[in-house]
């Protein structure tokens, strides 16, 4: 653990700190972020009518449309001239989200993600690989300072750039690589065609995060890169990567800082608290953040809280995996669809590999939806190319039979019926360093 007494600080002590923290924060963001001052107005609530975390849900949420119609800086809590570092989205959706950073933000962002690189493997003096993209997103310079402050040496290589990666993987020989899981994935094909196999692999840990991701691209990871794969979470606007973290020894849900972050999950459509193990959208209280502190930040990231003791001995909460965001979530005839269930079937199908897209259409009243899926090795050579066509293969018995197994499973699974496209291997796109686009939603256009 890099700091052992705060992350398995005893549950009644940390209660003590977080409600400490809370009454604090509430003041600071009344006296000085005009957009929170009015926002307890309306609700009626006054600063000082907050005791501790249980008086949480008298506080109104923050959406990230109100960090848009603010900005750029209308939310931060300090003067511009105090704002050590800006971190932003991409914006193709409209106005980028702006998030602000003082020298001691800066500080326990390098302290979390030391935290959370500890916890999936990495120790002073082991090479941190670190294929997320720097300059505006926030991955890449999270993981950089969280190496350096663990006393690892980091080598910033960015995203993209697949040839340059696998060389300097080959070269420098790594312990540890931090990516997203597709990019993770990415890697993986390119030393399987290079003929390198995983044994001959430097790498010992994978840090995955950005987007959600199933156990089956754990499975996939780790057989094709000799690692042990464990998911890192975080969100720009709450402070980056580094909010909680899957440690090494359980693999079982990540553990939110929460001493930083106080966690709270949701009932998606009235917005109140939800039982632990309930499912629900995960919400942020940021308790130290000083440029710009957010009350209740409404993630639209759908996972559950569990409280039940680690192996790993850190006290603090963990978090499922996210199932998928409320606004990732489609809706197919009425039904709830998120693409990490569809992954989730493909992985208990070994014909096929966890490559896929989904790509959906309305020609009349009904939405459809097409299943783009690859076929393994193994498929694709008991086939042969006689049955290859623009590299989508072709109908025979054999994989009529098999489009057959999977759209029933899905069905059975999901209770969405999908047109099934059988892929060559490395047919479907990949990732070149950034999120990869699971779903191509036409019904938009």
């Amino acid at each position: 653990m890099f700091n052992p007494e705060l992350e398995t600080l005893p549950q009644n002590q940390l209660r003590k700190l977080q409600n400490e923290r809370l009454q604090r924060i509430v003041r600071y963001v009344y006296e000085r972020v005009p957009f929170y001052r009015e926002a307890l107005d309306r609700a009626g609530v006054r600063p000082e009518e907050i005791k501790g975390v249980e008086d949480l849900p008298k506080l109104p949420f923050t959406r990230k449309q109100d960090l848009r119609d603010h900005y750029p800086f209308g939310l931060f809590a300090v003067p511009r001239e105090q704002v050590a570092r800006i971190h932003a989205s991409s914006g193709t959706t409209g106005k980028p989200t702006v998030v602000g950073y003082t020298r001691r933000d800066l500080e326990v962002f390098a302290e979390v993600n030391a935290r959370s690189i500890a916890a999936a493997g990495g120790r002073p003096g082991m090479l941190l690989h670190n294929a997320y993209g720097y300059g505006l997103f926030t991955g890449g310079l999270g993981l950089h300072y969280g190496g350096e402050k663990l006393g690892m040496t980091v080598v910033p290589v960015s995203g993209g750039m697949t040839e340059r990666q696998i060389t300097l993987i080959l070269d420098f020989k790594p312990d540890v690589i931090s990516c997203t899981p597709s990019y993770a994935q990415t890697l993986a094909d390119e030393f399987r065609k290079r003929g390198v196999s995983p044994e001959e692999i430097s790498l010992k840990y994978a840090i995955l995060g950005a987007e959600p991701w199933t156990e089956a691209i754990r499975e996939s990871v780790e057989a094709g890169l000799g690692v042990k794969a464990v998911n890192i979470y975080g969100l720009s606007e709450i402070i980056g990567p580094g909010v909680s973290q899957e440690c090494l020894e359980g693999q079982a849900g990540s553990h939110i800082w929460e001493d930083h972050f106080y966690p709270e999950v949701v009932d998606p459509d009235t917005g109140e608290p939800l039982p632990e193990g309930k499912e629900g959208v995960l919400v942020f209280t940021t308790l130290t953040k000083e440029a710009m502190p957010l009350l209740r930040y409404w993630t639209g990231d759908i996972t559950y809280l569990t409280r039940e003791p680690c192996v790993c001995g850190r006290t603090h909460v963990r978090m499922g995996p996210i199932r998928g965001r409320t606004d990732d979530m489609l809706i197919i005839r009425g039904v709830n669809v998120y693409p990490t269930q569809v992954e989730e079937v493909l992985r208990l199908i070994e014909e096929l590999e966890p490559h896929y897209q989904l790509v959906i259409t309305r020609e009349g009243t009904l939405d459809e939806v097409e299943l783009k899926v690859e076929v393994t090795e193994a498929v694709f050579r008991r086939v042969g190319a006689e049955v290859l066509s623009d590299e989508v293969v072709e109908a025979d018995h054999y994989l009529n039979q098999l489009r057959a197994k999977v759209q029933h499973k899905i069905k059975d699974t999901i209770g969405v019926t999908m047109r099934v496209t059988l892929m060559a291997p490395g047919t479907v796109p990949r990732s070149e360093g950034g999120k990869l686009r699971r779903v191509v939603d036409r019904r938009k256009l």
